[in-house]
């Protein structure tokens, strides 16, 4: 199977989301530092195969996958967390506030009942507490920084690449619903934080990756009020 990947910096990829695996998934970024490899989450899990037929086409094996990085628990972020669990051996990282809905198979807090599906549990092997935790990865840091609102457990990861911040913020936009246990005023000072951060590069979950400063700051302001 032939695979797809877009660099957007050296050592990260894009290689996940409508256009390059199913065309209900989030995006799915990839990065490799020193042989080291992390998906940032993992679609609905229709489209597995190629997925992983995209790592290969940025250079990566498989088996370099040492982490699932997941954003927050959203169907369309976590649906293929289980699978690439199995098929990987990976580690699955995520925030506290957010993993039991994963990993007991919550379909309403995920939204799996949006898409008309449901989702598979899946294990957290690590679980992430308070407002930053570092993470290594063949040496490097990223940092995940709890960014409550969308959903209780919203994280952004923040690393460095090539002279650039590039911070994966997936679902900037929202939306807040209450069936998500969304929360308008954490939503507001995450906005914030993610502004106070000064990406260089901004990689989000529905609206593409965004590789001016300014624009990035934009779009974060255009859902302040």
């Amino acid at each position: 199977m032939a695979g797809q990947a877009t660099k957007i910096v050296d050592h990260i990829y894009k290689v996940g989301g409508a256009g390059f695996t199913a065309s209900q998934d989030a995006a799915v970024y990839l990065v490799e530092f020193e042989g080291h490899a992390a998906l940032i989450d993992a679609g609905v899990g229709t489209a597995t195969d190629k997925l992983l037929a995209n790592v290969e086409a940025a250079g990566v094996m498989p088996e370099q996958i040492e982490l699932l990085l997941i954003t927050h628990c959203h169907f369309d972020h976590t649906g293929g967390a289980r699978g690439l669990r199995d098929v990987l051996g990976c580690r699955v990282v995520m925030h506290d506030l957010d993993a039991d809905y994963l990993q007991f198979g919550d379909n309403l807090v995920t939204a799996a009942y949006w898409y008309g599906d449901t989702i598979e549990p899946c294990a957290v092997d690590r679980r992430l507490v308070g407002t930053e935790e570092k993470i290594v990865l063949g040496g490097r840091v990223i940092s995940a920084l709890h960014i409550p609102g969308h959903s209780p457990g919203s994280v952004a990861y923040v690393t460095q690449s090539g002279g650039m911040k590039v911070v994966f913020a997936q679902d900037v936009h929202g939306p807040l619903d209450a069936t998500l246990l969304s929360n308008q005023e954490d939503y507001q000072i995450s906005l914030q934080k993610l502004l106070d951060l000064d990406a260089d590069i901004l990689c989000e979950g529905h609206y593409g990756v965004f590789t001016d400063k300014a624009e990035a700051r934009r779009f974060i302001r255009s859902f302040m009020v």
